[in-house]
């Protein structure tokens, strides 16, 4: 049985992702992630590109099981690869690996090299000759391969053969403007091993400008390559890079692949990436994809009634895996779609035993259909539904009551011509028979300002009694608004993300004529799902 090897480019190509830069702390979670899941090779960068990859390479992490890989180009025309200092960056940079990039496209060597094709076979030739004498794993990066073999055929080949002939370990064919599709993969990757370079020493690397990177990789291994690149999250210039996350649990899993090769991660350790999409969103500060395959909020949704109802019966009728195989998890959300079904399972996995004949099952239903129509969407608030539905059912514990709010906004001028807007609320909260007021202003630990819904969200927050321990790990880490009709009579509606300290999230929904009572709402809610699951005890 063949072996894929799996090589991860998050931390070099990922970070030409636009707005994306990892510190060199970033760069060391990342890798700890990758190695515990185990990748055959985490590329860590450019030596000497940046002052954060310098150093990255100067202290590397100590990792188990993939294997450290550095990146740079071949040598420059007119130096000999003994003496070009970058490329002596990347030799020196202590990594046992090398990849080096190196043109194959004829366009490029006239274009943008400005040399002949033979100064940039001889420039290849060197390079990886230079890196075998060193003692490293040789890895040629045929830049724009597919490109260069559509248009010249014969040069992009000999592109290869000169890092083949020069004993490379792998030459990894790049679809570096991601234009080429499946099917013209396939082909090409046939043609290249019937010319001569067998497909163990093949590789791929597509980039995702036309939606099929992830397919592109898949049709490589078909005509027999055998190292797939790729990044975390699809991450990567332009439209990204071939999705590792979705690549991954498709070679274990999917009997296409399973039967005929192998990948040195583990079926046990497939649970993990579900967490490692994760760590990285958390790293970058970016919301989640619900709709990524596998590993997505929503892989493993069923809204439809009759979808959900079906899920009871047996998951294989609308899932191709189970979700707890990739460390995902089935969730069948409260909608105007709803059955009573799955209306049933929500509220039992919620802790809500309730029995079918029960006829408040069909008024919550009812209830539902109504708030929809007015802007409510239960499906992508969880936490909203349950409390909507313990007070339907009698079941929602009462906490705290809010007597009244205030969030008022002042324009204060700093010096001439500059100013700062700051947002003020003032909250009235009752606990048991005690009221309790509390002032806060909109600006964070920096002395920026937040908006109101920030300062209403922490003078609500700010004096709990009894319950402030339960809250004060509350973290807002999403917030999203739309307005779900036009004019002055405008329903907006908000949806907010919330955390805790150990990465419990969860989502609740407001919809108001004004904007911060629906945030307001949202907020309220969030306070009281999450005193709810800590089983807090009313005042």
């Amino acid at each position: 049985m063949d072996q894929i090897f799996l090589y991860d480019t998050t931390l070099r190509d990922g970070q030409q992702t636009q707005g994306v830069q990892f510190t060199y702390e970033d760069k060391f979670r990342i890798v700890n992630a990758l190695d515990n899941l185990g990748l055959d090779y985490i590329e860590g960068g450019w030596p000497g590109a940046n002052p954060t990859d310098t150093d990255f390479f100067q202290n590397p992490p100590k990792i188990k099981n993939s294997i450290l890989t550095a990146f740079g180009m071949t040598k420059r025309v007119g130096i000999s690869a003994n003496n070009d200092t970058i490329l002596a960056s990347v030799v020196n940079s202590g990594t046992n690996a090398v990849c080096l990039v190196g043109k194959s496209y004829d366009y490029h060597v006239k274009k943008v090299l400005g040399i002949s094709n033979q100064e940039n076979l001889i420039n290849i030739e060197e390079s990886i000759r230079h890196l075998v004498k060193s003692g490293k794993e040789a890895i040629f990066d045929a830049e724009h391969f597919f490109d260069g073999f559509k248009s010249d055929p014969k040069y992009a080949f000999e592109c290869l053969l000169s890092a083949y002939q020069s004993d490379a370990d792998w030459i990894i064919l790049c679809d570096t403007n991601g234009g080429t599709l499946p099917n013209e993969i396939y082909e090409i990757v046939k043609s290249v091993i019937k010319m001569g370079i067998p497909g163990n020493k093949l590789g791929i690397h597509s980039h995702n400008d036309t939606e099929n990177a992830v397919a592109n990789s898949f049709a490589a291994i078909d005509a027999g390559v055998r190292q797939i690149q790729g990044t975390i999250n699809g991450l990567g210039e332009r439209c990204g890079n071939a999705n590792l996350i979705s690549i991954i649990p498709s070679l274990i899993l999917k009997q296409h692949f399973n039967n005929r090769f192998k990948i040195n991660i583990d079926k046990t350790k497939l649970k993990e990436i579900t967490k490692l999409s994760r760590i990285l969103d958390e790293i970058l500060n970016r919301v989640p994809n619900k709709a990524s395959p596998y590993v997505g909020a929503a892989a493993f949704t069923h809204k439809a009634g009759l979808h959900a109802s079906a899920i009871l019966k047996d998951p294989k009728t609308y899932e191709h895996i189970n979700p707890s195989e990739v460390g995902n998890v089935r969730v069948i959300p409260a909608s105007n779609q709803a059955g009573k079904s799955n209306l049933i399972k929500i509220l039992n996995e919620s802790g809500v035993e309730i029995e079918k004949s029960d006829d408040r099952i069909f008024r919550i239903l009812q209830e539902i259909k109504e708030k929809e129509d007015k802007g409510y969407t239960f499906d992508v608030a969880s936490a909203s539904f349950e409390i909507f539905a313990r007070k339907q059912l009698g079941l929602m514990p009462h906490y705290f009551s809010v007597n009244r709010y205030k969030v008022t906004m002042e324009k204060r001028q700093k010096i001439e011509n500059q100013y700062s807007i700051i947002s003020e609320a003032v909250v009235s909260i009752n606990l048991g028979n005690q009221e309790q007021v509390s002032i806060a202003e909109s600006l964070d630990n920096n002395g920026e300002d937040q908006g109101p819904v920030h300062a209403l969200s922490a003078a609500l927050k700010k004096d709990l009694g009894p319950y402030q321990s339960f809250i004060e790990d509350i973290k807002l880490v999403d917030f999203k608004v739309r307005i779900m009709n036009g004019g002055t009579e405008a329903i907006t509606r908000v949806l907010i993300d919330s955390e805790d300290r150990n990465g419990l999230r969860w989502s609740t929904i407001g919809v108001s004529a004004n904007i911060i009572d629906a945030s307001y709402d949202a907020i309220l809610d969030s306070i009281n799902w999450k005193l709810l699951r800590e089983n807090a005890t009313p005042v």
